[in-house]
């Protein structure tokens, strides 16, 4: 090895923990068939290679072959001073370090020819097709891995909806943050045949986290090194949050779980690592009173609706919704739309109607609501449950949101709403009392009705709250 090489090496070494390498070094050995003597082994590391069937065998169950076959394109992009070209059928010691160490802890621009060639074996400059081809394999991946790996914090592919539209959603929406040099963003099958050079794919990768973040749990979980290391960044630790309140209960969530990454990203981060179920309309029924009782005081919330046409959307509530006829929360609230587009509208500073919810009275409007104003809100859901509105000619005033159902005047089909983050102290276990334990004579007054068993299956299963529901 020359000094040049033996030094850039040495520096990409230099970036992981002692406990790091001592990991990195076991999975070369294991991909390589490495055995004998940590001197031995040492000794004859430069000369050990990883070829494609090797890191095909150790990812066939993680990680989607496809995924396989970009990662080994990857690292047989690193070239090496000194090496002919011929040799490069096989993966050395120090390209897998590099590998590691640029998409692990790299910036960038030292990511950015390794993506290139995982995008395209030939390098640049790259069709949007590819690139479209590229991030649909590693959300796929991400989804894939999380669950072979159990790490989907109790979430599951049963408990969610199916995630192959979200995938394409999601791929979608950060797609649509390619940018030429002219500051041009192209879209739908313009995009696709458009040629992206270099510099404008690092540009992406360094506005949209996401793609890095999705690299190193492919990585890190995919090839299972340095995935239980304290160098876990939060974007990682919370990439999905602990589920909370839907284990056992026969439930499917509206969301799909590339959706759920991508709200969760766009919630503050105090909020990220967990999200409860607090109302159901599958659950709790189709009525407002009950919808009222189960979010009122009850944290931050996520609410998200299905319409009778199948499109799915919500908002973000970034206070506990209390019934009163003024609008309130804060320009944290935010709307969003999961199907058929998956995408984030965040305020536009023109007013304060982030919020509101009202019942009961006769001179305001009685219903829940975000963005816009009385009568034309961004979403709205009528007091009669049921009904509801998107309106926004041509964009929702406070959140710059596009008509999110598919008719404006919309039927609701699904609705559920999560808690996100820790719950406010005035939402303990004095607040889950549920009228049957606050008052015995409405119990027996509801068994006398026959009712009893339908009263208790609207009681929250409080054991969970204390425990985890980490099992997929």
């Amino acid at each position: 090895m020359g000094n040049a090489e033996s030094n850039a090496y040495q520096n990409h070494l230099s970036r992981f923990l002692p406990e790091e390498q001592s990991d990195i070094d076991g999975l070369f050995d294991t991909l390589s068939g490495s055995s004998g003597s940590s001197g031995a082994k040492n000794a004859k590391a430069a000369k050990k290679t990883v070829t494609l069937a090797a890191l095909q065998a150790h990812t066939r169950e993680p990680l989607p072959e496809p995924m396989t076959a970009r990662l080994y394109n990857g690292m047989k992009s690193i070239d090496l001073p000194g090496k002919s070209a011929g040799l490069s059928e096989q993966i050395a010691k120090e390209q897998f370090v590099i590998f590691m160490s640029n998409l692990l802890k790299g910036n960038a621009d030292e990511k950015i020819s390794i993506i290139m060639r995982m995008i395209a074996k030939t390098g640049g400059p790259l069709k949007g097709k590819q690139i479209q081809e590229f991030t649909e394999d590693l959300i796929t991946s991400v989804v894939h891995v999380l669950s072979y790996r159990k790490e989907l914090k109790g979430w599951s592919l049963e408990n969610t909806r199916d995630s192959s539209s979200g995938v394409k959603a999601l791929a979608s929406e950060l797609l649509s943050e390619l940018k030429l040099p002219d500051g041009t963003k192209p879209v739908g099958s313009q995009l696709l045949e458009t040629s992206f050079d270099q510099s404008v794919i690092e540009d992406w990768v360094y506005r949209v986290p996401q793609i890095s973040v999705f690299l190193s749990v492919v990585i890190r979980q995919g090839l299972h090194v340095l995935h239980s290391l304290p160098d876990q960044t939060n974007d990682i630790l919370n990439l999905i949050p602990h589920c909370k309140g839907i284990k056992g209960r026969g439930v499917v969530s509206l969301f799909d779980i590339p959706a759920i990454i991508y709200i969760n990203s766009h919630l503050p981060a105090e909020m990220q690592h967990k999200w409860q179920l607090l109302f159901s309309s599958r659950l709790h029924g189709e009525s407002f009173s009950q919808l009222c009782a189960h979010i009122v005081n009850k944290g931050p919330c996520i609410v998200i609706i299905r319409d009778l046409d199948g499109f799915l959307f919500g908002g973000f509530a970034s206070h506990s919704w209390e019934v009163k006829p003024q609008f309130q929360g804060d320009n944290r609230c935010f709307l969003f739309s999961v199907f058929p587009t998956l995408a984030v509208y965040t305020y536009t500073g023109y007013n304060d109607h982030y919020m509101y919810l009202n019942h009961g009275q006769q001179t305001m409007p009685n219903g829940l609501g975000m963005g816009g104003q009385h009568g034309y809100f961004g979403l709205w859901i009528d007091s009669d449950y049921g009904k509801g509105h998107s309106k926004a000619k041509p964009r929702c005033t406070t959140y710059n949101s596009p008509q999110l159902s598919a008719k404006e005047d919309f039927t609701l089909d699904a609705m559920e709403v999560w808690a996100v983050g820790d719950a406010p102290e005035s939402a303990g276990r004095k607040g889950k009392k549920s009228i049957l334990d606050v008052d015995p004579q409405a119990q027996a007054l509801l068994e006398m009705a026959g009712k009893s068993r339908q009263s208790e299956g609207l009681r929250e299963p409080v054991e969970e709250d204390e425990g985890d529901d980490d099992e997929n």
